[in-house]
């Protein structure tokens, strides 16, 4: 299928977006689709686009030229503030919670983002993510990595996405929260029918989530397919440092 065709199972599509960053080129010519439902990871080396892509998804960047397509929808020109509502949300690197608020506070910024205007936080974030629950009135700083992790994903998931965008969600965080981290992306794919793009770098924790992949250098995107496709070849050509 060639770049101009459209699938209605895809929620997002990108179609020869180029991205610059002040006199640098960052991102040249992606077509990049997202199936409905399923987890599309995206790899490569440090410094290959990986972050400045998912910014450009989010309206945190603009675009040079090319379209981005979500739910049927051109949204290559639209403000960031409209991403949210829309239905996108993101656990940016790093997480950026907020320190000096509480964990409910920290959640209820969601809220504001949500169509239906709710005022009162889904009860199956807590169902997702306990210890949410037990430390409600406690302030995100206080809490360690791995929690401030699950109160990123946590308030990303209040604002009801449709498409829920990790950027390295893995990183900084205790082996026995990555596999729990694992387990409830795969929730939120097969059990909410949430449409999930991770940003990752660890190959186990890629392949146990994931259903495709797509990889960066360069700006690029020089490879992809379904998850099973990639090849030790494909492997020590982009991901090995």
């Amino acid at each position: 299928m060639g770049p101009e065709a459209t699938t209605a199972s895809n929620l997002l599509e990108l179609r020869g977006v180029n991205q610059s960053y002040g006199q640098s080129h960052t991102l040249w010519d992606i077509d990049l689709d997202v199936p409905e439902g399923q987890c599309t990871v995206v790899m490569g080396r440090n410094g290959v686009g990986k972050t400045t892509l998912m910014e450009t998804i989010m309206g945190m960047r603009n675009l040079d030229s090319g379209s981005i397509q979500f739910a049927g929808e051109d949204i290559s020109r639209k403000a960031i503030e409209y991403r949210a509502p829309a239905g996108i949300g993101l656990v940016p690197q790093g997480r950026q919670i907020f320190p000096l608020l509480s964990v409910e506070e920290n959640l209820q910024i969601g809220l504001s983002a949500r169509k239906d205007k709710a005022r009162s936080i889904p009860s199956f974030i807590y169902e997702l993510f306990p210890v949410l629950k037990e430390m409600l009135g406690r302030r995100g700083g206080d809490l360690s990595g791995g929690q401030q992790q699950q109160l990123a994903i946590g308030r990303a998931l209040v604002i009801d996405p449709k498409l829920l965008i990790l950027d390295e969600p893995t990183e900084g965080i205790q082996p026995n929260l990555v596999a729990d981290i694992a387990t409830i992306i795969r929730r939120l794919n097969q059990e909410f029918g949430l449409t999930v793009i991770i940003v990752e770098q660890k190959l186990p924790f890629a392949r146990k989530v994931a259903d495709r992949y797509v990889i960066l250098d360069r700006g690029r995107k020089v490879s992809e397919g379904a998850m099973p496709e990639l090849s030790d070849a494909i492997i020590q050509r982009y991901l090995t440092v």
